[in-house]
C-alpha cells in the first residue's frame, strides 16, 4: 500500500523487550557466545509446544526439508498433503524425490480430513502433511490414529498454527515431527526462521547432524561430515528476537484473537460470508482472518481483492488448489472442496495493531464488494 491511510497486510508487533535481546546480541553474542540466544529460543518454545526438542532453522520450509531427509523420504515415497496450502508444504517432499498426493478439505474448517487421507493412502505412502490452514485447527488427532493404524508417518505443518488447540492439545505437539514458521507475517517473528519440535530425541539428533553439513557434535570443530547434510541454521540475531516475541507469546495470541473476534461481531449479519471456524472442542490460531463468500454465485476472490486494494486495504487472495497448478498437472487427485474455497476467499488484514475503525473500514469495504457484485447486470 503506498497511500498515508492505506491498511497493510500485516505487520509485526516489535517492542523494547525484542529490541533490547537483539542490541545484546549483537553487542556480546559472538565467539562462545554465538549460540546462547539459539538454545534460550528452542527451549523456551519447546516448553510452550509441550515437547522436549526444538531445532531452530532458517525456515519452517528448511525445518520440513531436514524432518522428512531425517525420515529417509525418497524417490519411490508418497506423501499426502491437502491440496490447499502454501506450496513450501510440499515442496521439500519433491526436493526428495517423493511423489506428492493431494486430499480434500472439510469445507467448514478448511483443513485435510482423516476420511480423504484415507482415500489416498497406498502402500507407498510413507508421511502424511497436516497443515493448521490460517490458524484452523486441523484433525490431528483423528490423522494420527490413523497414521499410526497405516504405519505412516504424521507431520504437522504448524507454519500457521501458533495458538491453536486440538483437543486440548497444542498445534505441534501430536506430529512424529512438526514445524512452525516465524515470517515477518506470523504471530511470532524472528524476522524469517522457523523451528522443528518432536519428542522423538533420536529424531531430532538426526535433524541438527543434517542442519550442520552433515556432522555430528562431537565432529563439528574438525571438519568432518557424516553424511551429505544441509544449513538451515538461525542465526543467534534472529533468535534473540524471536525470545522477546516467545515471552510475549500469551499477549500476541490474544490479540490475534480479539481481531479474529471483531471481523466477526462486525460481519454477523452478513450471511453470504464464512470465516475461520472450528469445531467446539477446539481453538482457532487466528493467525489470518479469512473471509469465504459463499454467495452471490460466482463470486471470486480476486475480485474482491481487486475492490480492497481500490480502498487501499491490502487483503489478499487465498492459496490455490495445489492441484492446479502447472507442476502437478499430472495429478489424478481432484479436490472439489479445496477448489472451490480458493476460488472464494481472502485473507482480511490483521496486523496487531489495528484499530477498531481500520476494522470497520475493512468491513464496509467487503459489504460494498458482495452487494456491488450480486448488483452487476
Amino acid at each position: 500500500m503506498t497511500r498515508h491511510d492505506g491498511i497493510p497486510y500485516t505487520r509485526p508487533s516489535i517492542t523494547e523487550l525484542e529490541i533490547g535481546y537483539v542490541l545484546d546480541a549483537a553487542t556480546h553474542g559472538w565467539g562462545e557466545h554465538c549460540y546462547d540466544y539459539i538454545r534460550r529460543f528452542e527451549r523456551a518454545f519447546a516448553d510452550h509446544v509441550g515437547v522436549p526438542c526444538a531445532v531452530s532453522t532458517s525456515s519452517a520450509t528448511g525445518a520440513l526439508h531436514l524432518g522428512l531427509a531425517a525420515l529417509g523420504i525418497g524417490p519411490g515415497d508418497e506423501v499426502i498433503a491437502p491440496d490447499i496450502t502454501w506450496i513450501a508444504s510440499v515442496a521439500p517432499a519433491i526436493h526428495l524425490g517423493a511423489t506428492v498426493r493431494f486430499a480434500d478439505i472439510d469445507p467448514v474448517t478448511w483443513c485435510v480430513t482423516p476420511e480423504s487421507v484415507e482415500s489416498r493412502i497406498t502402500d507407498r505412502t510413507r508421511a502424511v502433511i497436516a497443515v493448521h490452514l490460517y490458524g484452523n485447527p486441523c484433525d490431528v488427532v483423528g490423522l494420527a490414529e490413523l497414521c499410526e493404524k497405516r504405519g505412516v508417518a504424521l507431520i504437522e505443518d504448524a507454519a500457521e498454527g501458533i495458538g491453536t488447540l486440538i483437543d486440548g492439545h497444542r498445534a505441534g505437539s501430536l506430529g512424529r515431527f512438526s514445524v512452525f514458521s516465524f515470517h515477518g507475517t506470523k504471530t511470532l517473528t524472528s524476522g524469517e526462521g522457523g523451528m522443528l519440535v518432536t519428542r522423538d530425541t533420536d529424531l531430532a539428533g538426526a535433524v541438527r547432524v543434517l542442519n550442520n553439513h552433515g556432522r555430528a557434535p562431537g565432529r563439528a570443530e574438525d571438519f568432518v561430515p557424516e553424511t551429505i547434510g544441509y544449513k538451515y541454521r538461525m542465526s543467534n540475531l534472529q533468535a534473540a528476537l524471536g525470545l522477546g516475541q516467545v515471552e510475549r507469546l500469551d499477549e500476541l495470541m490474544h490479540r490475534k484473537t480479539r481481531i479474529l473476534e471483531l471481523y466477526r461481531e462486525r460481519l454477523d449479519g452478513l450471511l453470504s460470508v464464512r470465516l475461520n471456524t472450528c469445531r467446539q472442542q477446539d481453538r482457532l490460531g487466528a493467525w489470518m482472518p479469512t473471509a469465504e463468500c459463499v454467495e452471490p454465485a460466482g463470486i471470486r476472490g480476486q475480485y474482491l481483492r481487486e475492490v480492497f486494494f481500490g480502498a487501499g486495504i491490502d487483503a489478499r487472495v487465498v492459496f490455490p488448489s495445489l492441484s492446479t497448478l502447472p507442476m502437478f498437472e499430472q495429478t489424478s487427485d481432484v479436490c472439489p472442496t479445496a477448489r472451490a474455497f480458493a476460488a472464494r476467499a481472502v485473507n482480511l488484514p490483521s496486523y496487531h495493531d489495528m484499530s477498531m475503525a481500520e476494522i470497520d473500514r475493512v468491513c464496509a469495504t467487503l459489504e460494498k464488494a458482495i452487494t456491488g457484485y450480486g448488483c452487476r447486470s
